[in-house]
């Protein structure tokens, strides 16, 4: 990845260690040969040991920074003078941003505003090759656009948005804003959008790891609700490519869809990831088949029935395709587990134990019971 006359392309990497953010970290650094400054504020989700492989590489620096700190994101920029920037902090658990609304509003509006701010003054100053060549690069979600019925067509470029939770809609705001920069102030932005991503250095307090770990150590694998709901599932790797795609090929302006054309249902993700790990990994104590730890339990508030992306755009304009089935992707996932107790054990020893998230703090006053 060439930045020009001056070497490798210099790649800012806000959420840099966080799933995804290391994910493009590791394949800039690693794989492209570019220098990548991480800026990341190492909140519960973020963990510089995924970006152990980077450490020590020529081009690789780290700062732990908030996004919303005006003053150090134009430090940041001002010293690395990024010919890029790929904005993926975020704070993105659904079920967290029902139990506690703000920080999300905070860390996906004003951190976004934040970032657009401090990037429009860069590229304000680079002269006006720097000027042509310099990308923002948000990065979203298929949240914003809603919920889809069973026969609904997948979200495109040109879906209308309909967020349905505290994160969508704060991720919705996000990427308006986003836009408006680009439109009023003409910095080259791009957005991509990308359905639910899964694979090594999973923070486990989502579907995949939460049930693969849970399945692992024999405990209750709780599925919301009837299990059916929907999800288009993309390995991150896959994910991070495109994303360098998008900074290398895309359009500013333009927004791409990103998806692993993989749709399940939940309940389909759980029983799969049982019979892998049944294949693969020590048997349980009792000799049970862990598709016996499936645990139903009350659905979250305004749950999103489906998810499906079509990726034909990024396919076509930007060359990328994914690599992996969700079958190969799967396997990959549970591989990595097994071998990497180290990263996964002290999360689930003092971060994050498995238990029930997404119930909201308070009752309005109307709901509580006489």
């Amino acid at each position: 990845m060439s930045g020009g006359e001056n070497g490798p392309m210099r790649v800012l990497v806000t959420g840099g260690a966080g799933f995804i953010g290391s994910a493009l970290a590791r394949h800039l650094v690693l794989d492209l040969g570019a220098s990548v400054l991480v800026v990341d504020k190492l909140t519960y989700a973020g963990d510089r040991r995924n970006l152990a492989a980077c450490e020590g590489k020529p081009g690789f620096s780290f700062l732990q920074a908030d996004i919303c700190d005006a003053d150090a994101m134009r430090g940041a920029m001002g010293a690395f003078r990024p010919d890029a920037i790929a904005h993926l902090a975020a704070e993105s658990h659904v079920d967290r941003s029902i139990t506690g609304a703000a920080p999300f509003i905070h860390t996906n509006i004003t951190g976004t505003f934040t970032m657009l701010e401090a990037a429009r003054a860069h590229w304000e100053s680079l002269d006006a090759a720097g000027r042509a060549a310099f990308r923002f690069l948000h990065v979203s979600t298929d949240e914003v656009f809603g919920s889809l019925g069973p026969d609904d067509a997948a979200f495109s470029e040109t879906t209308a948005y309909d967020p349905r939770s505290p994160y969508s809609s704060s991720k919705a705001a996000s990427d308006h804003l986003a836009r408006a920069w680009h439109h009023t102030y003409g910095l080259p932005v791009l957005v991509t959008n990308c359905s639910n991503n899964y694979g090594p250095f999973h923070f486990p307090e989502k579907l995949i790891p939460l049930v693969l770990l849970n399945a692992l150590e024999g405990k209750p694998l709780p599925v919301y609700g009837k299990g059916d709901n929907i999800r288009d599932w993309l390995f991150v790797e896959d994910h991070a490519r495109a994303l360098a795609t998008a900074l290398g090929r895309g359009e500013p302006g333009e927004t791409y869809c990103v998806g692993g054309r993989s749709e399940r249902r939940n309940l389909e993700v759980v029983e799969t990831i049982c019979d892998v790990l049944d294949a693969s990994a020590p048997p349980l104590a009792d000799g049970r088949p862990r598709r016996q730890l499936i645990t139903f339990v009350a659905d979250r508030p305004g749950h999103d029935h489906r998810y499906a992306i079509d990726a034909a755009k990024a396919e076509r304009e930007l060359g990328w395709l994914p690599r992996e089935t969700f079958e190969s992707g799967l396997r990959r996932t549970v591989e990595w587990y097994l071998a990497n107790e180290w990263w996964w054990r002290p999360l689930r020893d003092k971060r994050y134990a498995g238990e029930r998230l997404g119930l909201p703090a308070t009752k309005p006053a109307a709901m509580v019971p006489a």
